[in-house]
């Protein structure tokens, strides 16, 4: 059902913010023109800039959630390339581009009531959401606190947060200040290093990507982003995640590697997984063949237009897989972190008629380490590393 749409905040601080979203939504236009249009909308506790392409009320429709210190301007080709019928939600966090900056940090734990609110103002009840990069992490926490609200999760270069194969630390290094948002030459110069793909033969793309809207670029609310990533990770409760979830992910991705992905998949009921050639950014730089995988995700048949009705919950088998694989997981890690100790030399043995005994030493490999680990000298990689990559 669709309820009446609020219309933009007044700046005066005399006002209670209850008496004004009351007046929001009685100015919000019932059927609002073609087109999109960009609003500031009052929220319980702060405001955010949104901007809405109508289109088709009969599909849901498709909540956009940006990746760190990102305008909401940055997906704008990727918003042209879908389906003109379909409604897109786009905002700027806290303290990013047109959204003033929130009076306390937040965390993304806490997070997910936020676009409830907006869905709520909006006056719609369910929406597919995307989130990209630092978004992902937005996404999947909305999807697993409020899953009724989520019909289809399309979760585009993120990963799990905390518990997660990093990228080099030369390239998170770069991520650290906001930096590339408010100096050109210096964006330019380390694009191709940080995002991959197209990026690296022509790194002038991201310059005019980032720096596409005349509003300046983050500040505080760029920290409060990084703040509210700090300790969350979504990995223990991804076999809980109940909506249909498409995973795109770029094999040159320096950010975050693909392994993310084809963990995420593996732990993710009715999860589909593309992998596609190129990098972080690949959903603005080249937006058509991105939106056509989207499109053809929310169109198919248990998530066609028009249905209102989110995914089927997992299965039991294959939760339990899903678990076991995380337990089998845990314990490589706590293998890796905490080895048992191994008899320091074995009996002597020979090796056939005519050969000397030899002594097997199967407690070190050579500089007092255990020899379940290899480190960089070693020729082979150990063990427990080989079965690690073998469940990914």
């Amino acid at each position: 059902m669709m309820a009446d749409r609020p219309q933009s905040v007044e700046t005066g601080r005399n006002r209670r913010p209850a008496a004004r979203v009351r007046t929001l939504v009685r100015g919000w236009p019932r059927r609002a023109a073609a087109g999109e249009q960009t609003r500031t909308l009052a929220l319980p506790g702060r405001a955010l800039r949104v901007a809405v392409r109508n289109g088709n009320s009969r599909w849901a429709p498709l909540l956009l959630c940006n990746g760190i210190g990102a305008r909401l301007e940055l997906l704008q080709p990727f918003v042209d390339a879908l389906d003109p019928r379909r409604t897109v939600i786009r905002f700027d966090l806290p303290g990013i581009g047109g959204s003033p900056p929130p009076v306390i940090p937040y965390h993304l734990w806490t997070s997910a009531p936020l676009l409830t609110d907006l869905l709520d103002q909006l006056g719609y009840e369910q929406a597919d959401v995307l989130g990209i990069s630092w978004g992902g992490g937005l996404a999947q926490q909305f999807a697993l606190r409020y899953p009724n609200r989520v019909r289809r999760l399309v979760l585009v270069a993120t990963g799990t947060g905390a518990l997660m194969i990093p990228g080099h630390p030369r390239v998170l290094r770069h991520m650290l200040t906001p930096r590339r948002h408010h100096d050109p030459d210096y964006a330019t110069s380390i694009a191709g290093e940080i995002y991959g793909g197209s990026l690296r033969t022509d790194p002038a793309h991201a310059n005019g990507l980032l720096h596409a809207a005349p509003l300046p670029g983050p500040g505080r609310g760029y920290y409060y982003q990084l703040l509210a990533a700090a300790g969350w990770t979504s990995l223990p409760m991804l076999p809980r995640l109940r909506p249909p979830t498409l995973i795109l992910a770029g094999d040159d991705d320096p950010l975050t590697p693909v392994a993310n992905a084809r963990i995420m998949h593996r732990l993710i009921p009715h999860s589909e997984l593309h992998i596609y050639h190129g990098g972080h950014l690949d959903l603005i730089t080249r937006p058509k063949p991105m939106a056509s995988l989207v499109e053809a995700f929310l169109n198919s048949q248990t998530g066609a237009p028009g249905s209102t009705t989110g995914g089927p919950p997992a299965g039991p088998g294959r939760r339990a897989d899903a678990r076991r694989r995380i337990r089998r997981i845990r314990g490589l890690v706590r293998r890796w972190a905490y080895p048992r100790p191994r008899q320091q030399v074995s009996p002597t043995r020979a090796d056939g008629p005519g050969v000397l005994p030899v002594q097997i030493n199967r407690g070190q490999v050579g500089d007092g380490r255990p020899a379940g680990l290899a480190g960089p000298g070693d020729s082979r990689p150990s063990r427990w590393w080989r079965r690690a990559v073998s469940l990914v």
